[in-house]
């Protein structure tokens, strides 16, 4: 009798369901904590370049994260950069870098970072980048004189670029310049035929005085002593020739694991024939070109990128917003949110 009395009290007691956990939001683009794993993004890609221009954030088109354990998760991020104005070498810091105008021909950027955020801490995992001009067309549009990029290997290109540096190094007292790299390049043809190229250069130990002597004696700094620089050139070839050079020194650099690019960048000579044969070989275009992993990396894998699908859910959410205006809305009908991703424009989209 005890033990049936005993089961219907047991049958009559409430019984408490488990709660399942609740998920925490995904992070949006524009998230606090998405743009500080972005601006850490950014900065690793400019300092582990060698070639070319910084980049700048100008959107954040993605961001998953997978939670590792406590404290400890993995991030992917899709960003959306452009070039500026700052070659690799310069020392200006990126927030004082100038993004290239629409009339300046712009490049962008797409990049997707791999970062793991362990106790608080960003560290950057791997990288792949590659970078595209804007179309001719759209700046023709814009701008239909404006000069529009070259390839840096256009015979144009070179011969301007031999000019420039000839002429700045015949007009100087200081250490005799070498190229490192041409870094951009534009040709317009109407209403004038102007070719406009920018190059890096490094000091040598003779002055160019000693190098009329003998050029070829002339050698880059050793790395402790190394002072890198940045040439602008302007030639118009029609109606009237005519140059006009602008170098800057920037003074010695010392690198750090972080960015060891000042000794890596290749560097070609000036001849009285010209430019070296293999200067321009696989520096063609103007393209960001990074694939990068870090090799401090603690967590493996770290190489992998896994597919983003917010992109076509986002479009979907915008798809069925457009598909109420059709319609006619009930009384108190509340628009679905935006989508958390893609993320505000800062300059402009490509």
């Amino acid at each position: 009798m005890k033990a049936i009395v005993a089961l219907i009290l047991l049958v009559q007691l409430p019984i408490h369901k488990a709660v399942p956990a609740v998920s925490p939001p995904p992070l949006g683009c524009d998230d606090p904590e998405s743009e500080a794993a972005a601006e850490a993004a950014v900065s690793y890609i400019n300092g582990h370049s060698h070639h070319g221009y910084k980049f700048a954030l100008n959107r954040i088109e993605n961001i998953r994260v997978i939670p590792q354990g406590p404290n400890n998760d993995i991030i992917f991020l899709e960003l959306d950069l452009l070039e500026t104005t700052c070659h690799i070498l310069s020392p200006t810091p990126l927030e004082n870098c100038t993004v290239r105008s629409f009339t300046q021909h712009a490049v962008d950027g797409d990049c997707d970072i791999k970062l793991q955020k362990l106790n608080g801490k960003l560290s950057v995992l791997a990288s792949k980048c590659h970078s595209h001009a804007d179309s001719s067309e759209d700046v023709i549009q814009l701008c239909p004189d404006c000069p529009l990029l070259a390839s840096l290997n256009n015979t144009e290109v070179l011969k301007a670029v031999t000019a420039a540096l000839n002429e700045h190094n015949s007009k100087t007292a200081d250490a005799y310049l070498k190229l490192l790299e041409i870094g951009r390049a534009r040709i317009q043809y109407h209403p004038a035929h102007i070719v406009l190229v920018e190059f890096a250069v490094a000091a040598t130990n003779c002055s160019a005085e000693e190098a009329k002597a003998n050029v070829e004696a002339c050698q880059l700094l050793p790395h402790d002593q190394s002072n890198f620089g940045f040439c602008t050139a302007t030639m118009v070839l029609l109606p009237s020739e005519n140059l006009e050079v602008n170098c800057q020194l920037y003074g010695h650099q010392v690198s750090t694991p972080d960015s060891p690019f000042p000794s890596r960048v290749y560097h070609a000579t000036i001849t009285s024939a010209g430019l070296s044969p293999g200067l321009a070989t696989g520096f063609m275009n103007h393209n960001l070109r990074l694939s990068h992993n870090n090799p401090f990396a603690s967590e493996s894998s770290s190489s992998e990128f896994p597919l983003f699908l917010a992109k076509p859910v986002a479009k979907r959410a915008v798809a069925e917003v457009a598909q109420h205006d059709k319609v006619p809305r009930p009384v108190g009908f509340v628009p679905p949110p935006p989508p958390p991703c893609p993320g505000r424009i800062r300059h402009f989209k490509i």
